[in-house]
């Protein structure tokens, strides 16, 4: 802790990120909390429909509507993450925050009154506007933590991003359980205490400082920027962070504030957004999100009980958690671009397991238990790395000028990608049945040759250093520039020299 004290992580700024990161824990509770509830959820539509109508709805119809509750969620996402550029730039990274707990307790209070009312529309809207909720989180937190972390903790501290969605997503699924609210009666009360993470987060973030970055070079206050720094510095010394700050913004000052098309369009910046958005495609077409939304479905198909099915879940979350604290040190040790290697690599290995145990239980009867553990490995290695790293390179391989409107691109497509999993996995699941985590097989080995051959590392390199490595427009000098930065991506020189 002295070290870490050493290196700039104050009690002052760690209470800044712990204020944010709610937000972060309240899109990993409702990404998770619609898995345990499955049966009673769908149970309560089929009574809501009889009442209505007087005559039972078919399986499919249920199966249907619980698809689109559970996927409405990152349709809301999608425009929550869109819009988290403008909203960033208009009222601040902190004001952004603040303004969107609104939408959360809005959401959180509708889901929890949904059987109260007998309405399942209360379900569909309310998951909507949580799902606008957790797409403006996904786009401020990530930005906010990014702008306020010392360059030499922003690896570890941005991993905290992903260790927030990790402990909500376990509540979830604790929660979840028969024993505590997994029930006819308890569900309505798991899905309104999506209502905590805002509530707590409005009563602590006031206190935080705006992002410093935001005071400085977006609206030039100057003195408040350097207010905010000596608060999260808890020190006088801050003329290094300044510095760090203008030479960003005399890089910037050609550009200005860039607008989506324009950063679409934009030669120099067209290398980084790529590798933005295929590095957002690669944490949700890895098949991670058929884990988390149907993982209770996956288990009870390979052969467990209901019982242990809703346990073995639990364990996907406690591993979560543990993996990203284990993540933590390694991401400012090790190397942002080797983490998603190695990550994208044991994904690889462990869906090809998954299919396997998936084909042969019927032959062999512990076949089951290789299926919990690959799906619990495959777990491990996407926390290691497509975990948090995307959301942390997106934030890094811009500077200020485009930064907004390009994790609002991201964040865009990765809910969209989300959307599509959600969305398209029961049907993929009775279609493929056995095969299903193939196509994310595909997936995987693809994001991984492109992580290998395109991904510069970003690690301990300064917003205006990462911008320098595009400068050029090609992939070649971009390689050779981050080679004479950085030694130990030698690797990328070797791929690159085969092109």
């Amino acid at each position: 802790m002295a070290q870490l004290c050493l290196q700039g992580l104050t009690f002052f700024l760690s209470y800044a990120i712990l204020a944010a990161v709610l937000g972060m824990l309240q899109f990993g509770y409702n990404t998770g909390v619609i898995n345990a509830p499955e049966v009673n959820i769908e149970n309560f539509m089929k009574d809501v429909y009889k009442s209505r109508y007087g005559e039972d709805i078919q399986d499919d119809s249920v199966k249907l509507l619980y698809s689109l509750a559970v996927s409405i969620f990152a349709i809301g996402g999608m425009l929550g993450g869109f819009c988290g550029g403008m909203i960033a730039n208009r009222f601040g990274r902190k004001g952004g925050l603040l303004l969107n707990n609104l939408l959360g307790i809005v959401g959180a209070v509708l889901m929890g009154c949904t059987k109260l009312s007998q309405l399942y529309e209360f379900l569909f809207l309310g998951r909507f506007i949580i799902g606008v909720n957790c797409g403006l989180n996904t786009s401020l937190v990530p930005m906010y933590i990014s702008e306020i972390a010392p360059l030499n903790l922003r690896g570890g501290l941005g991993t905290v991003n992903q260790l927030a969605v990790t402990v909500g997503l376990l509540l979830s699924q604790v929660l979840g359980i028969e024993q505590i609210l997994g029930t006819d009666e308890g569900w309505p009360v798991l899905l309104g205490l999506a209502v905590c993470p805002p509530i707590l987060q409005l009563v602590l973030l006031p206190w935080c400082p705006e992002s410093p970055r935001y005071l400085l070079i977006t609206r030039q206050w100057e003195e408040e920027a350097r207010r905010a720094l000596r608060r999260l510095r808890a020190s006088n010394q801050v003329e290094e962070d300044i510095e760090e700050m203008r030479a960003e913004e005399r890089a910037q000052q050609a550009e200005a504030t860039i607008s989506m098309m324009e950063l679409i369009c934009s030669p120099t910046l067209r290398s980084p957004l790529i590798i933005g958005v295929v590095m957002q495609l690669s944490q949700q077409l890895s098949g991670i999100n058929a884990v988390f939304y149907y993982s209770t479905l996956l288990f009870i198909s390979s052969g467990l009980t209901e019982e242990s099915a809703k346990f073995a879940t639990i364990g996907i979350g406690a591993i979560m958690v543990g993996m990203t604290l284990v993540s933590i040190p390694l991401m400012d040790r090790t190397g942002r671009r080797t983490l998603h290697l190695y990550g994208l690599g044991g994904m690889f290995i462990f869906s090809i397991f998954i299919t396997i145990s998936f084909l042969i239980k019927e032959m062999i009867d512990w076949m089951s238990y290789l299926s919990v553990v690959s799906v619990l490995s495959f777990v491990v290695f996407f926390a290691v790395g497509p975990g948090s790293i995307p959301w942390m390179i997106t934030a890094e391989l811009f500077s200020q000028g485009p930064r907004p409107a390009a994790m609002s691109i991201a964040v865009l497509i990765n809910w969209m990608a989300n959307f599509l999993v959600g969305i398209g996995f029961p049907t993929m699941k009775n279609s493929l049945e056995n095969y299903t985590f193939l196509p994310f097989s595909a997936f995987l080995a693809v994001f991984w040759i492109f992580t290998y051959k395109k991904v510069p590392e970003t690690k301990n390199k300064t917003f205006e250093e990462i911008l320098a490595l595009f400068r050029h427009g090609n992939g070649r000098s971009m390689e050779e520039t981050s080679v004479s930065k950085e030694t130990d991506v030698s690797g990328m020189v070797e791929s690159d020299q085969k092109l």
